[in-house]
């Protein structure tokens, strides 16, 4: 299988996540006026498991080091794959939950609400599971700066808004809770990973392996998730799953587009966290709240009729941003 080997390969590939995270939700604008967001999200997940089965029979197969895919998924101890499994069903209820508070209570604030917690908690979970070499103050600061940017980005937003939308303690307390799932899912995953990619540890999995299991939770797990169990719930309204498979086929593409970018990002994410470590790796790709502020304002011109005072507020979004980058670069010792 391919390992990296170098940190700043390992930083490149979390840069590359950061994207591939800001922008798959592009596909979903694109096909929002036509198809509706539960359909969508059903050809999403289909998009992420077969980019990971595409991965791991090409990257995680060749190569002269650790082990293949296929060789390691027969050797692999059934507690370390259902952990990674656990993953991915964890990460699909975190995502769901995340777009029906953005329902409730509008990206502005369940966005970064929601990533914030993620990021801040995902991070030290994998900072205290894997510190190595961290300098843990430059990397922390870095973390403190992404979310200074996040609150920043989302009061800019905040003033697009033509109306005020009325305060709900529901949205927030469903944006909190997305956050938290959302902060635990790569720990669950990194912990199934052989800590040593070379030689890899009895019963434990590669990072090619662990996606796969991972990608099949999330699809698996949709059909639980992105039901009308949660309409029932009144976090949507009612959908007809039948009418899926009456969807056109340029529709369906464009879901399985967007799973196969996140799915990207995600494959760079595990393999750049063995070299660079997790809580990097998970730190740099939650940056992905900026890249979707970018697309926001340059390809969807969101902000076109904003104010001087919005556009300050951008550019020390930016600034923040890059701080943030730096400082997590520069913390690995």
């Amino acid at each position: 299988m391919y390992i990296i080997e170098s940190y700043y390969t390992a930083i490149y590939l979390s840069i590359v996540t950061m994207f591939c995270w800001g922008s798959w939700a592009n596909t979903q604008k694109m096909a929002s006026k036509k198809w509706p967001f539960q359909l969508f999200y059903r050809d999403y997940v289909i998009g992420v498991f077969l980019f990971s089965l595409v991965w791991a029979f090409t990257f995680g197969s060749n190569g002269e080091s650790g082990q293949g895919f296929l060789e390691n998924f027969s050797q692999a101890g059934y507690n370390m794959m259902f952990i990674a499994f656990l993953g991915g069903v964890i990460f699909n209820l975190a995502n769901i939950l995340l777009v029906a508070a953005i329902d409730i209570v509008g990206l502005a604030i369940a966005f970064p609400v929601a990533i914030g917690i993620s990021c801040a908690l995902g991070t030290t979970i994998n900072y205290f599971a894997q510190p190595g070499e961290t300098i843990v103050s430059l990397l922390f600061t870095g973390i403190f700066f992404f979310l200074v940017a996040v609150v920043i980005n989302s009061f800019a937003y905040k003033r697009l808004q033509s109306a005020k939308q009325e305060k709900s303690y529901k949205g927030l307390f469903i944006s909190m809770l997305s956050g938290l799932f959302m902060g635990i899912f790569y720990y669950a995953v990194a912990i199934s990973i052989s800590a040593d990619f070379e030689i890899i540890q009895c019963g434990k999995l590669t990072p090619y392996t662990a996606v796969v299991l991972f990608s099949l939770g999330v699809l698996l797990s949709d059909f639980i998730w992105n039901s009308n169990i949660l309409a029932k719930l009144k976090l949507w309204d009612r959908v007809d799953y039948s009418s899926f498979w009456n969807g056109k086929p340029s529709l369906h593409l464009v879901g399985i587009l967007g799973g196969v970018i996140w799915s990207i990002g995600m494959c760079m994410s595990i393999i750049s966290g063995g070299r660079a470590g997790y809580a990097i790796s998970f730190g740099l790709g939650n940056g992905a709240t900026i890249i979707a502020a970018l697309w926001g304002i340059f390809i969807w011109k969101e902000f076109k009729n904003a104010t001087r005072k919005t556009f300050i507020m951008l550019a020390s979004m930016f600034f923040f941003f890059m701080m943030a980058i730096i400082l997590i670069i520069l913390s690995k010792s």
